[in-house]
């Protein structure tokens, strides 16, 4: 099965081996569904996410690799509940996402890109940071002025240029696209082997677990990379025959920046300041697979309010796991599942924490003070 690069909204495809990170019609691509692998597919000598490298849509002879991937899925008890806490922090630059870097920025030196720019609100460019200095390339990031000092300290370390852009998160996004014209754009809303690392991520738990898929996964949402990562590989895999059915997915959002909660439930949406700075995307690129994603599943998305998320940002710490506020989402929507019914104490549940408490480490000193 040859992969392609798809626009989702007019079919159109493109071939990989010229990069792309729009179509010709200026929006979002996708790569093509790909067949899944079997677990005797899996390179289990490679510590890594590239033990799942048959799943990748292109052949990559030497991938920029910092061991990202492997993290560990520990039981934590939580009220009756006893909830998978899946800890993505391990991962080298500190958030899971290392898993789209190192494919996206792999595919791209191997295609001859040589230097890269990405507009983030700290853990996307951190990441890119990071792996464009492991990979050699030249980075050039736009973030928010009002992103965490420690994460502009961390894409600074890592010898990227940064440039603060004033105004809403959208403002860096706008910044990054009219300088595409110099650098190549890779950026990890809008480039579609970003997905393909994320993806890891579902291969990842079901072989966590013994082979099987849970019962629930429930993510942090912002550009909703995670979330789909985990549809396209769970769909692979339910694809192959290696599980019976999907999993749930759940979207958590804070309520001052919820757009795919107002999408299912067809209400508007307001746009307020929120400790959970890695979800604030007004209007996410991807807003319309999300939300396939999320009727597939049978699933939902949920809408935090500031004060449960440092609520659950508590709990979290009390049990060992100190996350950053973006992560405490998750953990503060499987408790409004559980109220609900929605989720039981037989089933399976992984929690992802997606990023490091001490890259947020002063605000989190002062939430919890």
């Amino acid at each position: 099965m040859v992969a392609v690069y798809v626009d989702p909204v007019d079919g159109r495809a493109y071939g990989l081996d010229t990069p792309r990170w729009r179509s010709d019609a200026g929006r979002p691509l996708m790569v093509s569904a790909q067949r899944g692998i079997a677990r005797d597919e899996i390179e289990t000598r490679e510590r890594s996410l590239w033990r799942y490298h048959a799943a990748l849509p292109v052949d990559i002879a030497h991938p920029i690799t910092l061991g990202e991937g492997c993290t560990p899925l520990v039981e934590r008890e939580w009220g009756r509940h006893r909830p998978l806490f899946k800890l993505e922090w391990f991962s080298p630059t500190g958030s899971f996402k290392d898993r789209g870097s190192s494919v996206m920025l792999s595919y791209l030196r191997e295609r001859g890109v040589e230097a890269v720019l990405e507009d983030s609100s700290g853990n996307g460019g951190s990441s890119i940071a990071g792996y464009g200095a492991a990979g050699g390339m030249g980075v050039r990031i736009f973030a928010p002025a009002s992103t965490s000092p420690a994460k502009i300290a961390q894409v600074r370390a890592y010898g990227a240029e940064v440039e603060l852009v004033d105004g809403p998160r959208e403002a860096s996004q706008e910044a990054a696209i009219r300088a595409s014209d110099e650098t190549f754009y890779a950026s990890h809303n809008w480039q579609a082997l970003f997905l393909e690392g994320t993806k890891t991520l579902a291969y990842e738990l079901w072989e966590d677990l013994g082979f099987r898929a849970p019962d629930n996964v429930i993510v942090p949402v912002g550009a909703g990379s995670s979330l789909l990562g985990c549809w396209l590989g769970f769909r692979e895999l339910h694809s192959a025959g290696q599980i019976e059915r999907m999993p749930r997915l759940f979207a958590a959002q804070p309520r001052g920046c919820s757009p795919v909660v107002a999408a299912l439930s067809g209400e508007r949406h307001a746009h307020a300041p929120t400790i959970a700075e890695g979800t604030a995307i007004r209007s996410p690129l991807r807003l319309d697979q999300m939300l396939q994603a999320l009727r597939e599943t049978d699933g939902a998305a949920l809408a935090i309010s500031e004060e449960g998320i440092v609520a659950a940002l508590r709990a979290l710490c009390d049990r060992g796991l100190f996350a950053e506020p973006t992560s405490a989402l998750a953990a503060a929507a499987f408790d409004e599942l559980v109220a609900r019914g929605a989720i039981r104490d037989s089933e399976t549940t992984v929690v992802m924490l997606s990023g490091s408490g001490l890259k947020a480490a002063e605000t989190i000193r002062s939430l919890l003070s």
